[in-house]
C-alpha cells in the first residue's frame, strides 16, 4: 500500500464511519470495512511517521451530534479491538501478561452504547458513548427503556455501561410498519437502536421496544476484584442479562466457548456479531492498560459473515439525505441469523456492472454481523432467458429531477428534492456555513417534521408564534435562535456558496469562487469555472448542473440573505504563499485564525508534512506540534504570530 492508497483508504474509512455511526445509513458492510481497517493498521505499523491525525485508529467512537446536549462521562469509554480468527486470538493472548490468568467471556451484542450514572440509587443522566470521554446525554429516552431502572439498591455513585438493543423480532415488526407507512426500511438493528435513542420525542423511544443490556462499569467504589463479580452485582441491580457467561482457564476453554456461543448464534432473541473475551482480574487489567484506542486487557472475537443463496426480483433506487442514489436489492424473502432479509446493498451502479447482475438472477449473499446483506456473486449459471438488464437512472426516482453522473455515485443535486432536503438545511445551518447557532440536525429535523419549514428558505420565514408549543422551546430559546437566524443575513459570500452543498464545491472552492466572480458568481459558466486554478470539467459541470437545477431557490435566498462580497487584497507579508498548520487552544476559533492566515495569502493545511512552513499552536497542543518539531519545521505561539502577521 502507497501513502495516497493508504490516505484514500483512511478517507474511505471515515466516510463509512460517519454513515454507520452519525447518520445511521451504512453505505459498507462489517466486512469491508474491518478488512480495509486492518490494511489501514498494517500500513502504520510498519510507517508510524506517516500515520493521519484523522485516520480511524486515532480516535474513538462517532462524533457527536449538536442536536443535544453534551455530556461527560465520568471514566472514558472505550472502544474494542476486533479479532477474526483462532491465530489472531493465540496471538493477542500473547502480548502482555495474559496467559495464566482467568478470562471472561460473553456475547458480543452489536447495538448502541450507553453510560448509565446512578446516585443514591437514582438514574441522574444517561449518555451516549459520543467520543468516548464525552458523549450526548439522552437522559430523558433512557428513561422510557424498561428495562433501565430509574432506581437501583446501590446508594453510591456508579457508571453502569451497556449496549441499547433491539430483538429481532421486534426489528421485523417495526420494519414491516414502516413499509406499511410508506417509509424506508431501517438497514439493521443497530441502527434502529441508535435512531431511536437519538430521537427528541421519548414517546417514540417507548413505542420501540428498546432493551438495555449491561456488561461493564466506569466509576464507581465497590472494592471487587474480578469482572464476573462486579457484573453479577450489576446484574442484582435488575439489569438484564444473558444466560451465556463463561470463565475460561485457558485457550482450549475459550475455543470451546467461541462454538458453543457461535452454535447458538440464531436462537438468540438479539443479533451477535462476535464473543468479548476480557481479563477477569481487575488488577491485572489496570497493570496492562490502554493503547490510544482500545483497553490491552479485553477484545472482540468477531464470527464469521453468513451467507445464503436466493433470487433478485428487482432493483429499487433509494435517495439517500446527501442526494446520492443507491440500488438496492430486493430479494425473494430469506432468513439469515434469525432475521428476514428482503433487500441487500448494491453501493453503486459500478457494482452492479462488475457482478454482472440482472433482475432474476439467483445471487449469493452475505451478513456479517447485523449490517444489511451485501451481494457478493452471481450464479450466471441458472439463467434461463427471463433475467433482464439494470439501466443507470437519468432522474431522481423521488422529484423526477435530472441526476449528475459521476461514474461511481449519481446523485440528485434538487435542494428541494424530499429525500435530501433535511441534510441540504442542516449542511446549511452548519457551524462552517451559515453558522446559524442553535439550529442542528435535531432541531430542524423537528422543524421538518411539524411542517414549519420545508425548504431551506423557510428558515428566515420563522415567527415566534411556529415555535411556541415544540418540545423543548421556551421563550429564550424562541428568541435566541430567531436572532441567530437573522445574523446570518448579509454573510460572506463565500460560505454562502459553500452552505449550498454543491457537490465538490467545498469552502476552499466557494472561495475561489467568490475570490474570481464576486457577485457575478451565480452567472460564470462552464468554461470560466473549469478555468480555475484546481478545478476542473467535474467540478465545472457539477456547479453549473447544481445552479441550473436550482436557479429559483438561490435567487430566492440571494434576495432574503443578501450575502456580501469583500474583495480582498492580499499584500505581501510573512506568510504569502506558505503552508501553515494550526493545532491546540487559542484566544479565538480556528475558523478566524483560519480566516486572517487566508486573506494573508497562506494555504492552510491540517496536517504536517516537510513542506509545512509554519505551525501556530496554543494551549494543549499534541502530535501535530511534536511532529513539526521532529521534521523541524518552524514552530510559533500566537504572539509570535501577531508580531509576524
Amino acid at each position: 500500500m502507497s501513502f495516497d492508497e493508504y490516505k484514500n483508504a483512511v478517507e474511505t474509512l471515515n466516510l463509512w464511519a460517519n454513515a454507520y455511526y452519525t447518520k445511521d445509513s451504512p453505505v459498507a458492510t462489517d466486512a469491508e470495512y474491518d478488512a480495509l481497517y486492518h490494511e489501514v493498521l498494517r500500513y502504520e505499523e510498519a510507517n508510524e511517521d506517516k500515520i493521519l491525525s484523522y485516520s480511524p485508529t486515532q480516535k474513538i467512537g462517532g462524533a457527536i451530534s449538536d442536536g443535544f446536549v453534551k455530556l461527560a462521562h465520568i471514566k472514558k469509554m472505550w472502544s474494542m479491538e476486533d479479532i477474526f480468527s483462532d491465530d489472531e486470538l493465540i496471538s493477542w493472548l500473547n502480548r502482555g501478561e495474559k496467559n495464566g490468568f482467568e478470562l471472561f467471556c460473553e456475547p458480543k451484542f452489536d447495538g448502541a452504547s450507553l453510560n448509565l450514572l446512578y446516585e443514591n440509587g437514582v438514574l441522574q443522566s444517561a449518555a451516549t458513548r459520543g467520543d468516548g470521554v464525552v458523549g450526548e446525554d439522552v437522559t430523558q429516552n433512557a428513561k422510557v427503556i424498561k428495562s433501565i431502572p430509574l432506581q437501583i439498591s446501590y446508594l453510591g455513585k456508579i457508571e453502569i455501561r451497556g449496549e441499547v438493543l433491539i430483538s429481532k423480532s421486534d426489528f421485523n415488526a417495526l420494519n414491516d410498519e414502516r413499509a406499511n407507512s410508506g417509509e424506508v426500511p431501517l438497514a439493521n438493528p443497530r441502527n434502529a437502536a441508535a435512531g431511536s435513542l437519538r430521537q427528541l420525542d421519548s414517546a417514540v423511544v417507548a413505542k420501540r421496544r428498546l432493551q438495555f443490556m449491561a456488561w461493564d462499569v466506569g466509576e464507581n467504589s465497590l472494592g471487587f476484584t474480578t469482572h464476573f463479580e462486579v457484573m453479577k452485582f450489576v446484574r442484582n441491580l435488575g439489569f438484564l442479562s444473558d444466560d451465556f457467561c463463561v470463565v475460561a482457564k485457558n485457550l482450549d476453554e475459550i475455543r470451546t466457548a467461541y462454538k458453543t456461543l457461535l452454535s447458538r448464534r440464531d436462537e438468540k432473541p438479539f443479533l451477535m456479531d462476535g464473543m468479548v473475551i476480557r481479563l477477569n482480574l481487575l488488577s491485572q487489567c489496570q497493570k496492562l492498560g490502554y493503547t490510544v484506542k482500545f483497553p490491552k486487557f479485553m477484545v472482540a472475537y468477531k464470527f464469521p459473515a453468513v451467507e445464503k443463496v436466493t433470487k433478485l426480483l428487482d432493483v429499487a433506487l433509494q435517495v439517500g439525505r446527501s442526494g446520492v442514489v443507491t440500488p438496492v436489492g430486493v430479494l425473494e424473502p430469506v432468513h439469515i441469523d434469525g432475521a428476514v432479509v428482503k433487500n441487500a446493498t448494491l453501493h453503486n451502479f459500478d457494482e452492479i456492472e462488475r457482478l454482472g447482475l440482472m433482475r432474476g438472477d439467483f445471487v449469493s449473499i452475505i451478513r456479517s454481523g447485523d449490517v444489511i446483506p451485501k451481494i457478493t456473486s452471481v450464479y450466471k449459471e441458472r439463467r434461463n432467458g427471463s433475467e433482464t438488464k439494470i439501466a443507470r437512472p437519468s432522474t431522481c426516482p423521488v422529484c423526477g429531477t435530472h441526476l449528475l453522473d459521476e461514474d461511481v455515485f449519481i446523485k440528485c443535486q434538487n435542494l428541494s428534492c424530499a429525500a435530501r432536503v433535511i441534510n441540504s438545511i442542516i449542511y446549511f445551518a452548519s457551524k462552517k456555513c451559515m453558522n446559524i447557532d442553535g439550529l442542528g440536525d435535531a432541531i430542524i429535523t423537528l422543524l421538518f417534521n411539524n411542517k414549519k419549514i420545508a425548504k431551506i428558505i423557510d428558515i428566515y420565514h420563522l415567527k415566534s408564534e411556529d415555535l411556541v408549543g415544540l418540545e423543548g422551546f421556551k421563550d429564550r430559546k424562541i428568541s435566541n435562535l430567531l436572532n441567530a437566524i437573522n445574523a446570518s443575513k448579509n454573510a460572506p459570500l463565500e460560505r454562502f456558496i459553500a452552505s449550498l452543498g454543491i457537490e465538490h464545491i467545498g469552502e476552499v472552492a466557494a472561495r475561489k469562487i467568490s475570490e474570481s466572480f464576486g457577485d457575478e458568481w451565480f452567472n460564470a459558466n462552464f468554461e470560466e469555472v473549469a478555468k480555475l486554478e484546481g478545478f476542473g470539467e467535474k467540478m465545472a459541470l457539477s456547479f453549473r448542473e447544481f445552479c441550473d437545477i436550482n436557479a429559483s431557490a438561490i435567487k430566492e435566498l440571494l434576495e432574503v440573505i443578501k450575502p456580501v462580497f469583500i474583495k480582498k487584497e492580499i499584500s505581501q507579508n510573512t506568510f504569502s504563499g506558505k503552508t501553515v498548520v494550526i493545532t491546540g487552544t487559542l484566544s479565538r476559533s480556528r475558523d478566524e485564525f483560519k480566516d486572517e492566515l487566508l486573506r494573508a495569502g497562506a494555504k492552510v493545511s491540517g496536517s504536517v508534512s516537510k513542506k509545512t512552513d509554519f505551525v501556530l499552536y496554543g494551549d494543549e497542543a499534541g502530535s501535530k506540534l511534536e511532529k513539526a518539531r521532529e521534521l523541524g519545521v518552524k514552530t510559533i505561539n500566537e504572539d509570535e504570530y501577531k508580531a509576524m502577521l
